[in-house]
């Protein structure tokens, strides 16, 4: 999977001055275009919107200090309909806009190429197992929250504390299948999965029953998961679950992701320091 993906990035590079298709960017990396979406963001750590834009800028900020075109040939030659839209893009990016860094060749930001390549820590393995499940609701209550990768997410911190403990209790009752009790579930998130951007937040249960009054539903069609499992030090152990599912199970392993929600159970220790957690992530084998 990282060597294609290194080829799609060879493909980004030698087209950052067209138009660049997503789709064909994923046909190289011989996967879907959300999981390349998806799996681009985990590693790297940005959208792959964004690692172009950079890129480009990147590109365009060395030309416009060589001095040899004129800016708006470099605006235009980098997808810039108007120098003015260039400038704002420019400034962004580095912190000053395109005529004055060629007037005082100003220090500019460089986002580097991307190269990726798995790193073996070897400090412990992943507990996983594949299940084909079928349809199910996921009932319970819903905030939108922005997508925080790394660090806790106050929001879901907030949403969850708002919410009585009789409503838990009469939620974790109707909870008749895997994974089973009180779980977080996150579904219709930004394709990009760009840091702070919005996604939905159900904290319910994954039943066949309907959804009581007050409380909101959603409907999961039947398909594959690659669930995993880990145990250990809270938050640390939850927050790595999900970068290592998707910055080492996957890129060693014939699946992909595929749209859909993540469902996260999480058990806690008495004093709040250890936790034993769940993960499910939608998943499907990639084609040979």
């Amino acid at each position: 999977m990282l060597d294609r993906l290194n080829q799609a990035m060879e493909h980004i590079e030698g087209h950052l001055d067209q138009s660049i298709d997503v789709g064909e960017v994923a046909r190289l990396a011989v996967t879907s275009e959300y999981h390349l979406r998806r799996m681009f963001s985990a590693l790297a750590g940005m959208p792959l919107s964004e690692y172009v834009r950079r890129r480009r800028l990147t590109v365009a900020g060395a030309e416009v200090l060589a001095g040899r075109d004129s800016l708006l040939e470099i605006a235009v030659r980098y997808g810039y309909g108007s120098g003015e839209a260039f400038a704002r893009a420019f400034r962004a990016v580095h912190g000053v806009g395109p005529g004055e860094a060629r007037r005082t060749g100003a220090a500019l930001v460089a986002q580097p190429r991307l190269t990726f390549r798995l790193t073996v820590e070897g400090s412990s393995s992943m507990r996983y197992r594949i299940v084909d499940k079928p349809a199910f609701t996921v009932v319970g209550l819903r905030a939108r929250v922005p997508l925080v990768h790394t660090r806790p997410n106050q929001a879901i911190i907030d949403f969850v504390r708002g919410i009585e403990p009789r409503t838990l209790e009469r939620l974790e009752r109707l909870s008749d299948q895997e994974p089973r009790g009180i779980v977080g579930v996150t579904d219709d998130g930004d394709p990009g999965f760009a840091e702070g951007s919005e996604l939905d937040y159900y904290h319910g249960v994954v039943t066949s029953a309907a959804a009581p009054e007050g409380t909101t539903a959603l409907a999961v069609p039947a398909g594959t998961w690659a669930v995993f499992t880990t145990s250990g030090p809270a938050p640390e152990a939850i927050q790595y679950l999900y970068r290592d599912a998707f910055t080492q199970w996957f890129p060693a392993n014939p699946y992909r992701t595929r749209p859909g929600p993540g469902i996260l159970r999480t058990r806690l220790s008495s004093d709040g320091t250890e936790a034993d957690a769940e993960l499910w992530l939608p998943a499907e084998r990639e084609p040979r």
